[in-house]
Parts: C-alpha cells; sequence; structure tokens
C-alpha cells in the first residue's frame, strides 16, 4: 500500500505561482513513478505531469508545458509541481498518483496508476 498526502493548494491570482506537495509513505520512494492530475469542475480528470522513478524523464500535457516543472526529493519521499504563470483554466482539484509498474507507456492514462491522493484544490482567479 502506498499512502499519498497532497499539500500547497491555494487561491491565486492569474500570473501567479503555487507549489504542491505530494508526501509518499509505505513503499520504497524510488520504486515509484509519480504523477499529477487535475480535475476541473464538470470536466474529467486530466493528465497534468509525470516523473520516472529516478527524476531523470519528466512528462507534461501540453496546456502547462514551460509553466509547470514537476521534481522529487527522495531524502523527503516527496514530489512536487512548481506551477508558474498561472491562468483561471488551471483551477481544478490536483491529485498525485503513484505508478508501480515500472512501464512508462501510456502514461497519460489514469489507469496507468495504482494509488491517488485526495486531491488538493487550486483555484486561479482573473
Amino acid at each position: 500500500q502506498v499512502q499519498l498526502v497532497e499539500s500547497g493548494g491555494g487561491l491565486v491570482q492569474a500570473g501567479g505561482s503555487l507549489r504542491l506537495s505530494c508526501a509518499a509513505s509505505g513503499r520504497t520512494f524510488s520504486n515509484l513513478s509519480m504523477g499529477w492530475f487535475r480535475q476541473a469542475p464538470g470536466k474529467e480528470r486530466e493528465f497534468v505531469a509525470r516523473i520516472s522513478r529516478a527524476g531523470g524523464t519528466s512528462y507534461y500535457a501540453d496546456s502547462v508545458k514551460g509553466r509547470f516543472t514537476i521534481s522529487r526529493d527522495s531524502a523527503k519521499n516527496t514530489v512536487y509541481l512548481q506551477m508558474n504563470s498561472l491562468k483561471p483554466e488551471d483551477t481544478a482539484v490536483y491529485y498525485c498518483a503513484a505508478d508501480t509498474s515500472g512501464v512508462s507507456t501510456r502514461y497519460y492514462y489514469e489507469s496507468r496508476y495504482d494509488y491517488w491522493g485526495q486531491g488538493t484544490q487550486v483555484t486561479v482567479s482573473s
């Protein structure tokens, strides 16, 4: 079992920044690929970013590329999502997810991930 706890969400003005954190426990962190997804009101949950087990490879949705950065700290068993130049359309509940498979194919599918956090709300005002 893997427990994931997100934090760092909040209300920010357009153009501002936030950093989300996701603390993982219950399994060796270096064996987990980690991802961030988000779900806006009335919409399906969508992929945002993913980072490999060793942190050397990352993937981003086109909508956030160049603005968001995913990173991980193995000493703290934590994955981060640095969000800059935020837009109102970034408003959503953001979820952290863990993938135990070691396979990176279809990394943008929810089904790739085995464990999920409870989510943290990000609201960007215009």
